[in-house]
């Protein structure tokens, strides 16, 4: 059936700002189908209040409403505007719940406004715990003994009649908020009252725990014509029992017989078409008994997903795309597939290579927070990996993660005591899989570690494969007695030249330098979604070790963008928007855009964003074979955040261009010392400060410049063991902890700015001209971090004579530091004094939200200088904003409820909302403005 033309114009609802459980994994699916919507002629208007997002951008959608995500601002945007229908199914929970919250107060009734995708029975037969229990039952399937709880008393009974270990399952909740496994009577009260507060209807599932047994994920898709086609089958490599978010997970599904597949593939297809009214993407999770493969659906989720994402990006099928075209009416067979452009959308991808994901967790900045993995959601982010096997993609994974691992072990952080790892292998932690082969490579028996962990024994004998090479590579001395073979089979394992260097105790470079000298190079296949049966369109590649290259350097000019990596506190979806705005400039310039990111969740991932996507780790050895290949005219690093940035030395080292600021100017923005002298220079006021490399040279500093000092590591980010002391002793303390965690780094040493104002500009220079963007105030004094600090752009009490002041001191440091490109410069005012505190030579976590509150091209302008192919003076754009635009942060820490909740230099929210208001008498404005006195006191 061709599309409904009736349905002129469509309401998408996003997800709101980056929360642990709901990532901008909704930023792609928001954006893939706001562009697919947009190809069929339909007006798309769309509701979120996450600034730092594509999805609500201009180049996304007709109209952009950077507003909360309540009924009020749906009945404003329905009073302005003509809406035919509303597409809940691509915000993730946030969406689904406002939809019902609508309907049920008449909204979409009063305004004659269409659900499309799914209906509302739809949702609340998936969402409320009871009804799908009963609906399953019905459909013929098993289900875990359960009762349903509304109250304390109903609780404590279903309990008591079930019997432990239990697992709680809060209604309409996302990411597992308030769910638990409980093992013991004396824990379930406290835990029953958790998941009764969470669930907004008061409402708890009390399950038997169906411990060790394997999970299963589906993604299907379903038309109005009731066709099914399953898009992949995902395996956890941790067993029931642990958050599908936080468990390592790998497709296409490795232990999962014929037979159990099947019935999988049956029982997924008849709960969807049972939904009802329903057309779009769904997710059905599956526990599997490993011995006798019984089958028990846990949920389905009516609705693009975070899985869903990983699924498009695993396979290369667009699912949020044709999601949207469902909504509208289209049969599966009436489309095609996007990558091959031949095939029909009706057509089942396959899988000729891995992909693992692997959660980023950020336990660091959590102090007292609990590291067992349960039921409830922790890790802020992922990274994918592709690889020809199964150990490939995970060392993959482990070099993606951008916690300083070389892969899965073989490098400095292997553990040797054994009672500690007997000890994480039985409590699930977010190191464990490490831990795994540390048990094995000490000879804790196989057979051992499985009863601990629950993980089916072919990811143990995959690991142990791995051990068994460590062995087989100690016998020699060098990477020149490494016969060829066995080299190349190293390779293929995935084994970084870091880590083989780290086995033979020699240096990286000897191994590379062999290595290339024995011809052991990456080769490049395509994602296709077809095992090579039709030729594929779409240059999306990974890197293995084979005999055939399937990419293809081109003719023209090409330019990479290095991504961010995996999400995580202080480097987030605001660096992945810079990337793709980044990559069509350099589209618009006629270069060709290369992408390189490893972050499944992205809109700088998805198959038609760049002219070629590599979808490789963010790391060293991996950009430097694609540079080989590719031999581009440069390198971007402004844009993908300290990630980037960090590999900018190996760049400079190895004679790699970077377009825009070159090395030697970031590296003394970078360094204290040299940065300090440069604002001496200048003639630019600063804190007193010091740098120190032990626990003595600090305190002589600290007694130097006076207490309060800051004291921090250098080179992180996100204010990453950032701490304000007041005495000697707390100071020792902080400076241990630093060099137990970071032995390397310097510690740097700041005079504190008592009671100070913080502010900071961003700011764009050609070398001819410094471009103010935009000059924000924060709401939090001097001490808090700036993303965990509202901001107010424009600023809303410093003087003229203090704005004017920063202005001159942003024009006087990039003229110093040769800025060809993107700077932010963070400013304290004390006594109407000026000082400098930082300047950071890429783009900030700032720079979405000025360009969506001024409606400017913000990075269109920034690429084009660092290309070199246009001048600030080239551009005309008018800054729009009427009144003021507010920076809130949001933070998670419901997922820990016993960590420090207070803000100080250390940064701890996990995203952000924006709000505008027409003046400072504002009531939301005055509120935040209330709470800034909490936080002149220590």
């Amino acid at each position: 059936m061709p599309k409904d033309t009736s349905i002129r114009s469509i309401l998408i609802i996003g997800s709101g700002p980056i929360i642990i459980g709901q990532a901008c994994e909704f930023d792609y699916s928001g954006s893939q189908a706001a562009r697919s919507l947009r190809e069929e002629g339909i007006e798309v208007s769309l509701i979120n209040s996450n600034p730092a997002t594509i999805m609500t951008d201009q180049v996304t959608a007709d109209h952009i409403y950077l507003k909360p995500l309540t009924v009020e601002s749906i009945r404003e945007i329905l009073e302005e505007r003509q809406i035919d229908a509303v597409l809940p199914t691509m915000g993730g929970q946030t969406a689904l719940n406002l939809a019902i919250e609508a309907d049920k107060q008449g909204v979409w009734e009063k305004y004659g406004v269409r659900l499309i995708g799914v209906d509302i029975d739809a949702i609340e037969l998936t969402e409320n715990r009871e009804e799908f229990r009963r609906h399953v039952i019905k459909l013929g399937l098993s289900v875990a003994e359960s009762k349903i709880a509304n109250s304390f008393l109903e609780g404590m009974e279903a309990a008591q009649q079930i019997g432990f270990p239990l697992v709680l399952r809060p209604s309409y909740t996302l990411g597992g908020t308030g769910g638990g496994l409980v093992y013991k009577p004396e824990n379930f009260e406290e835990a029953l009252r958790r998941a009764l507060d969470a669930s907004p209807t008061h409402e708890v599932l009390v399950e038997k725990a169906v411990l060790g047994w394997k999970e299963f994920e589906l993604e299907l898709l379903r038309d109005a014509n009731d066709s099914v086609v399953i898009i992949c089958t995902v395996e956890n490599v941790d067993p029931m029992g642990i958050h599908t978010g936080d468990s390592i997970t790998v497709a296409p599904a490795m232990t999962l017989s014929d037979t159990g597949y099947q019935q999988m593939r049956n029982d997924a297809m008849m709960m969807m078409r049972s939904l009802g009214n329903f057309a779009g993407g769904c997710n059905v999770q599956f526990a599997q008994d490993p011995v006798t493969e019984k089958l028990i659906p846990i949920e389905i989720n009516p609705r693009v997903s975070r899985s869903s994402a990983l699924a498009s990006k695993a396979t290369g099928y667009p699912i949020a795309k044709i999601a949207a075209k469902l909504a509208i009416g289209y049969h599966l067979d009436e489309l095609k597939n996007q990558i091959t452009k031949t095939t029909s959308a009706y057509f089942e991808p396959t899988l000729d290579y891995v992909i693992v994901k692997m959660p980023r967790w950020n336990f660091n900045k959590f102090q007292g927070a609990d590291h067992r993995l349960g039921l409830q959601m922790k890790s802020v982010g992922e990274v994918m990996s592709i690889g020809r096997n199964f150990i490939e993609a995970l060392q993959k994974a482990c070099q993606s993660q951008e916690d300083g691992r070389m892969g899965l072990g073989a490098d400095k952080k292997e553990w040797i005591k054994t009672d500690d790892i007997l000890k994480r292998l039985e409590e699930a932690s977010d190191d464990r899989i490490y831990r795994i082969k540390d048990a094995l490579r000490l000879g804790v028996p196989a057979r051992t570690v499985q009863k601990l962990t629950r993980i089916d024994m072919w990811f143990i004998q995959q690991i142990k494969r791995l051990v068994k090479a460590e062995q087989e590579l100690r016998k020699y001395n060098s990477a020149k007695e490494i016969p060829v073979d066995f080299f190349r089979e190293l390779k293929k394992m995935g084994y970084s030249d870091a880590q083989i260097a780290f086995v033979l105790r020699t240096d990286e470079d000897s191994v590379t330098a062999e290595r290339k000298a024995l011809d052991i190079r990456r080769t490049y296949k395509i994602v296709d979604t077809c095992a090579a049966e039709f030729e594929a369109q779409t240059p999306y590649y990974y890197s293995t070790f084979d005999q055939e290259n399937e990419s293809v350097p081109s003719d023209k000019k090409k330019v990479i963008v290095l991504g961010s990596g995996p999400n995580r506190i202080g480097q987030g979806i605001e660096f992945d928007y810079c990337c793709v705005h980044g990559l069509l400039a350099i589209k618009e310039a006629g270069y060709e855009a290369i992408m390189v990111n490893c972050n499944p969740e992205t809109v700088s991932t998805d198959f038609d964003i760049a002219d070629k996507l590599y979808f490789e780790p963010v790391f060293w050895e991996h950009i430097q074979e694609i540079i080989e290949l590719e031999k581009p005219e440069g390198v971007i690093v402004q844009l993908g955040g300290q990630t980037a940035l960090k590999l900018a030395e190996l760049f400079h080292e190895n004679g790699i261009k970077i377009l825009g600021t070159s090395y030697p100017s970031m590296d003394l923005a970078e360094d204290r010392g040299a940065f300090s002298d440069l604002l001496k220079e200048q003639e630019i006021p600063y804190p007193e400060y010091g740098a120190a490399n032990d626990a003595d040279e600090a305190l002589a500093i600290a007694n130097e410049v006076t207490y309060p000092v800051l004291v921090r590591p250098s080179y992180v980010l996100g204010g990453q063991r950032m701490r304000i002391v007041i005495n000697d002793a707390e100071l020792e303390e902080s400076v241990l902890k630093i060099l137990k965690h970071m032995p390397d780094n310097k510690i740097l040493i700041d005079q504190f700015l008592e009671r100070a104002k913080e502010a900071e500009i961003d700011a764009i220079c050609d070398g001819e001209e410094v471009h103010i963007m935009g000059i924000m105030e924060h709401i939090e004094p001097a001490g808090i971090h700036s993303g965990d600090s509202a901001a107010v752009l424009p600023t809303y009490s410093l003087s003229e004579e203090v704005i004017e002041t920063m202005i001159a001191y942003t024009k006087k440091l990039a003229f110093a530091l040769n800025i060809r490109g993107l700077i932010n410069i963070q400013f304290a005012i004390k006594d109407e004094k000026v000082y400098v505190i930082e300047a950071n030579p890429r783009a900030s976590r700032t720079t979405p939200f000025i360009a969506k509150a001024y409606q400017i091209p913000y990075l269109k302008v920034a690429t084009h200088v660092m290309l070199g192919t246009k001048k600030i003076s080239d551009f005309e754009y008018i800054k729009k904003l009427k009144g003021y635009a507010i920076k809130v942060p949001v933070f998670s820490f419901n997922k820990f409820p016993n960590v420090d909740k207070n803000l100080g230099p250390e940064m701890k929210s996990t995203g952000e909302a924006i709000q505008f208001i027409d003046n400072l008498e504002d009531p939301f404005f005055r509120e935040l403005d209330r709470n800034r006195s909490r936080y002149l006191t220590r």
